[in-house]
This record gives structure tokens, C-alpha cells and sequence, in this order.
């Protein structure tokens, strides 16, 4: 029997899947090149604010008066000073202007996720915010003591003030965490930065569980999702609980852990 010559069968075959490719590669959605790079930007960047002249205008211009009238809509959670009376929710009392109206830009972007927050920041114009800043900014941080809705800060115990001082002003840099005062000010209170003088210690923990973990991520450079990441569930425990008990508003000073 002659060998079958296979060529022309495997050459046809050939020809009809590159004509198949061929088809495929047309009817794909092609995006436009120019518009990837945008595309990734967007969706990687963890904010839509850049400092500039203008936003930093822009986040200086409330008017205080009109921000005590739109505060009126935030006295339920935050209270009727600016003090919560609840651990998992922020004191905006005093709060930095730039660091609250950053804040607010990232959640009506969807930069910063809260199915409580989102809402309310959607209807907020740019003058909004500023007013609103303006308004919890010049709000005495420390609390009356005949005001029953401010939730007494805790006392620490001492392996908890330990741990959280010398990560409060030395870090770690093993692991390359830097001292908290490093960036949020020896006293926990620092212009273009969120205050933790004064803030709940239940919040804080919190917060630095969802940056441990990535579900927060509008923190520029990516610095508190690095730092959170590093530390252990009791180190952000007892550094909520050295904030919340108002230890911050004092310079730290480390202790031997």
C-alpha cells in the first residue's frame, strides 16, 4: 500500500484555522490604546485629591457658620460637639481641615468605602465639605466633663502602654514601621493629617484592621496599609487603646517593651 501523503490535508487544515484566528482577533473588542493607561490610573489610585494651590484653597474656604448648620445632619453618629459616644465611630472635634476634607472627597469618589458615609458625602458639594471642616476644626478637643454624651476614655494597663508608647515613638524598625508620631505629630495632632489625640480607641483599631487587610486603601503611597500590615492584631489593639485613653495628647515617651 502507497503512504498516504498527509500535507495537503494538514495544510488545508492550517489554512482554515488561521482563517478562524483571523475572524476571532476582528471580532474582538479592541479598546482604544489611549485609554488603558487612564483606565488602570483610575482604577489603582487610591484617591482622587492632589494637594495643589488650588485644593488646598479649596479645602481652607468654609465658612463656619454654614458648616454648624450642615453639621446639624451629623450630630446623630458624631455627636452634638463633635464627640462620639460611640467607640466604633470618629470624633470629628478639632479635627484638621485638609484631613477632613480629603476624607470627605474619598468617599463621595468611592475612594474610600462606608455604606453609611458614601451616601451622605454624595449630595456634599467641594463648598460643603469646606464648611464642614471649618466648622468640627474650631471645635474644642477637649471634652466637657459635665458633657454625659462623651464616652470616658479607658485606662491602660501597663504592658499595653509599653507596647504602644514605643511604637508610638521609636517604631520598630526591624520591620520597618516608623514611629506614629513620625507622621500624626508628637501630640497626635498635625496639620494635613487625621488627628488621634482625641479619637476613639474602638475606631482606630478598626481602621488599622481594615488597612491591615486592604479593605481601606485611600492612604496615599500606600504608607498605613505597609504599617498596619506590619503590625500584630494586639499591637493595633494597644494602639487604639493608647489614643483612646488620651495618652496622645502628650509627647510619647518609650518604654522598655
Amino acid at each position: 500500500m502507497r503512504p498516504v501523503n498527509s500535507f495537503p490535508l494538514m495544510f488545508a487544515l492550517g489554512l482554515v484555522a488561521l482563517a478562524g484566528l483571523g475572524l476571532f482577533i476582528l471580532w474582538m473588542p479592541i479598546p482604544k490604546p489611549e485609554e488603558l493607561p487612564a483606565q488602570r490610573e483610575a482604577a489603582s489610585a487610591p484617591t482622587t485629591v492632589a494637594w495643589t494651590a488650588e485644593t488646598i484653597a479649596a479645602a481652607n474656604k468654609g465658612d463656619v457658620v454654614r458648616g454648624m448648620v450642615l453639621a446639624r445632619r451629623c450630630e446623630k453618629c458624631h455627636g452634638d460637639e463633635g464627640f462620639s459616644d460611640t467607640g466604633e465611630v470618629p470624633n470629628l472635634a478639632s479635627m484638621d481641615k485638609l484631613a477632613f476634607w480629603k476624607e470627605m472627597e474619598d468617599f463621595r469618589t468611592g475612594k474610600r468605602s462606608s455604606p453609611l458615609m458614601q451616601p451622605v458625602a454624595q449630595v456634599l458639594t467641594s463648598q460643603d465639605e469646606a464648611d464642614l471642616a471649618a466648622y468640627f476644626a474650631m471645635l474644642p478637643a477637649i471634652p466637657d466633663p459635665q458633657d454625659t454624651r462623651v464616652k470616658p476614655p479607658a485606662a491602660l494597663d501597663a504592658k499595653t502602654e509599653r507596647t504602644a508608647s514605643f511604637l508610638v515613638t521609636l517604631g520598630d524598625g526591624k520591620r520597618g514601621v516608623p514611629p506614629c508620631q513620625a507622621c500624626h505629630g508628637p501630640v497626635g495632632n498635625v496639620r494635613g493629617a487625621p488627628s488621634l489625640a482625641t479619637q476613639n480607641a474602638d475606631y482606630i483599631e478598626d481602621q488599622l484592621d481594615n488597612f491591615a487587610d486592604g479593605s481601606r486603601g485611600n492612604d496615599i503611597n500606600v504608607a498605613m496599609r505597609t504599617i498596619a500590615h506590619q503590625l500584630t492584631p494586639d499591637e493595633r489593639k494597644a494602639l487604639g487603646a493608647y489614643f483612646g485613653s488620651g495618652m496622645g495628647t502628650s509627647p510619647g515617651v518609650a518604654r522598655a517593651k
